[in-house]
């Protein structure tokens, strides 16, 4: 092949893999709508405050936004009008101290409150807000409110403009949305594949075959539309997801076959409860797998791994109990084996969903709580929008310190009137973070790339480059900004760094003193941000995580005591188990919290994150299962019961080992083995479930709960199993969660 023909191959190759990462088009989108309104105010064209256009419309167009574009179009819309807002604000209070404090105040406020709408869209909003208004609070005092708002406008449109102009030419959302819908329709043939509930309408055999036909049908749609699709590697990533789906589909009609002759066998009824928590898991999974695949957000990406990883164990928990309660029948072994392939299946979902997403190494601290998912919450931009009037703790701890500093920081620099004093309190701004570890390294990126830049920018000072030159060097330096802003901050920090100087440059000569300013700020401003979060997060959210979590467990373990106890003296549901019930809740609230922390540190301090969040989902069902045996509590009716004995000794004995290994006060994989090995063995003499005495039906009831806590306990000790470090010979070693 000529070495033309193999250079276009290569750049061809680049193109397509670049055409599904956001960065090119980021960078190409600020690039444009900054350069444009400066070369016409150059011109003399733009009769308005450029830096107030140009600021404006380069965030808007950096925006990578997703979903259905109406939304879209609504949310740029009101990111321009939150613009208009801080630009008139700062332009208000830009003459007084108490107003630019007051005005500083509301400003940090609605950081916050963007922060807590969105975490995927308002951490960006809340940053290029504050800039503007920082900009406009150090306006010139003839400056009119108008003339600042109407130019954020102006630039605000702008960037809209620039976003809306892309959409036809990358309608990638059609394409994902036929994908999403496949997925879908297999979510609905594992729901159709759960036993009837009693006054189900339409009988269990008719809705599978309903399910069934629609699944062929929208999988056909699906391959119609990504074969007329423009070829290209996007398309080629959706199609390899597509058939996943149709293997994943052709495993569940034959998860369907075995399990029709077993459902109708009494010998197999005690382990239909068992079934339930898989078929659930598979559901909510290829939801969510659905959900990720349209809306491309880093976090529902993450929440799919950590399903696949809890229905893993699910599924090897429900084989081990098939196995374990019915060695020698041939359709067990059958039911198994079909497991067993879909748990192969799992790794090659992960990975197709994985190679769609184009922002997957992305992190952010958001919440690993796994909800039961159904099609009325896939929405995929709405789902980024929290409208909860609930306020976290944590983001509000992180407001009101940020807001703090921004004060001090507008009080230094209007104190010592900096020419460009706003650099201090806004480096807090884009460096301070919720948590600790997020903070540390956004100061070390900024500080690193801006001492970088201003090393190289220094050399303009000795360069007297004419306007043509300073020019292309600017749109060069603000594409690479925009190209790695979400790559690698430092690398972005260090050309944003040369951007301004060059921008300057283009106002007249740059000056040491202008160097020296904004290294100073930049110090100031890092050094106070890592002060105050080493005040309030003195320590990893890693290490906090292992007590927190087992505290969550042993709550659990208290739970099912008291419930236990009740049952067994034919006690009713009182006081007492209302506040253990509190308890356990309480406890895996601040479990969840933790790991939401622990999300937004950097990513060498999410070892073990899945594991922590797998065994924390787990034990919140295990909660939810309890919370339905309160139901079945009745005064004067106890439960004496081999079974319920047996129980409750191995749940007790397990959740106790959960804790201290997840803590690390232990090392005893051969207790965890030989517990897993007696709960798969445990079997409750279900009663039948068409059984019209009241006893019997009481029975069926807490039996069939019994059974599920029975699963998901399961679940968790092979989860614990999977995290433990291999045996050492020092039985005083001590290990944390990894």
């Amino acid at each position: 092949m000529p070495a033309s023909a193999s250079f276009l191959t290569k750049l061809r190759r680049f193109a397509d893999q670049e055409s599904l990462q956001p960065d090119l088009g980021r960078g190409l989108r600020a690039t444009i709508a900054y350069m444009v309104p400066l070369l016409l105010a150059v011109a003399g064209w733009l009769p308005i405050e450029v830096s107030f256009v140009a600021i404006a419309a380069q965030n808007i167009a950096m925006v990578d936004v997703r979903g259905d574009y109406r939304l879209r179009l609504g949310l740029l819309l009101a990111m321009t009008a939150i613009f208009v807002g801080a630009a008139a604000l700062g332009t208000v209070a830009a003459g007084h101290l108490a107003a630019a404090l007051a005005a500083t105040a509301l400003i940090a406020v609605g950081g916050g409150l963007w922060r807590h709408l969105s975490a995927d869209y308002g951490m960006g909003l809340a940053i290029s807000s504050t800039l503007v208004f920082f900009i406009a609070l150090t306006s010139p005092r003839h400056a009119t409110v108008g003339d600042h708002a109407f130019a954020a406008l102006v630039g605000g449109l702008w960037g809209v403009l620039i976003q809306v102009a892309n959409w036809p030419f990358r309608p990638q959302h059609p394409l994902r949305r036929a994908v999403s819908d496949s997925w879908l329709a297999v979510a609905d043939l594992f729901d159709a594949l759960a036993p009837a509930e009693p006054g189900a309408t339409l009988p269990r055999a008719q809705r599978i075959h309903e399910r069934e036909a629609a699944l062929r049908t929208t999988l056909d749609q699906a391959y119609a539309a990504l074969a007329h699709a423009r070829t290209g590697l996007l398309r080629t990533r959706l199609e390899s997801l597509n058939f996943a789906a149709a293997r994943l589909a052709t495993r569940v009609t034959a998860l369907h076959t075995a399990l029709e002759p077993l459902l109708a066998s009494p010998a197999f009824a005690p382990l239909v409860p068992a079934l339930l928590p898989a078929l659930t898991a598979l559901g909510n999974t290829t939801r969510t797998v659905a959900l990720a695949v349209v809306s491309r957000q880093p976090a529902h990406l993450a929440t799919a791994e950590v399903r696949l990883r809890r229905l893993a164990n699910l599924l090897r928990v429900l084989e081990s109990r098939i196995l374990a309660q019915s060695p020698d029948d041939p359709a067990g072994a059958h039911l198994v084996e079909i497991l067993r392939h879909l748990g192969d299946h799992l790794p090659a979902i992960h990975d197709a969903l994985r190679a769609t997403i184009d922002r997957a190494d992305e992190r952010a601290a958001f919440s690993l709580e796994l909800f039961d998912l159904h099609t009325l919450t896939l929405r995929p931009l709405a789902s980024a929008l929290n409208l909860t009037w609930r306020i976290d703790p944590t983001l509000l701890r992180f407001t009101l310190r940020l807001g703090v500093l921004m004060l001090f920081g507008v009080v230094v620099f209007k104190a010592l009137g900096l020419p460009h004093g706003y650099w201090l309190p806004f480096t807090i701004v884009v460096v301070l973070q919720p948590d600790y570890g997020s903070t540390r390294q956004r100061a070390a990126q900024r500080v690193l790339g801006t001492v970088g830049g201003s090393l190289l920018a220094s050399t303009l000072l000795w360069l007297d480059l004419p306007f043509a030159a300073l020019a292309t060097a600017s749109a060069i330096t603000i594409f690479f900004f925009g190209y790695f802003v979400r790559r690698n901050y430092a690398v972005a920090v260090f050309f944003i760094t040369l951007f301004i100087v060059l921008l300057t440059e283009t106002n007249g000569s740059v000056t040491l003193a202008f160097t020296v300013e904004r290294l100073a700020t930049t110090l100031g401003g890092g050094a106070l941000a890592l002060l105050a979060a080493f005040y309030f997060w003195p320590v990893w959210e890693r290490d906090r995580l292992p007590p927190i979590l087992a505290a969550a467990l042993r709550a659990n373990r208290d739970y099912l005591r008291l419930l236990v106890a009740r049952l067994t003296a034919g006690q009713p549901y009182d006081r007492d188990a209302t506040a253990a019930k509190r308890r356990a809740e309480t406890a895996n609230s601040a479990a969840f919290a933790s790991l939401q922390r622990m999300n937004g540190d950097p990513r060498n301090q999410q070892v073990g994150l899945e594991h922590a969040a797998t065994l924390a989902n787990t034990n919140q069902r295990l909660t939810r299962a309890l919370n339905v045996l309160t139901l079945h509590l009745a005064a004067g009716d106890p439960l004496i019961a081999p079974a319920l004995t047996r129980f409750a000794t191995l749940a007790d004995e397990a959740l106790a080992a959960l804790a201290t290994s997840v803590e690390g006060q232990a090392r005893a994989p051969k207790q965890l083995e030989s517990l897993l090995l007696a709960l798969e063995r445990l079997a409750f003499p279900l009663p039948p479930a068409d059984a019209t005495d009241e006893p019997s039906r009481r029975l069926h009831w807490i039996y069939t709960q019994l059974t599920r806590a029975t699963t998901e306990l399961s679940a968790m000790l092979l989860t614990a199993q999977e995290s433990a470090p291999p045996q050492t010979a020092d039985p005083t070693a001590r290990h944390a969660l990894p």
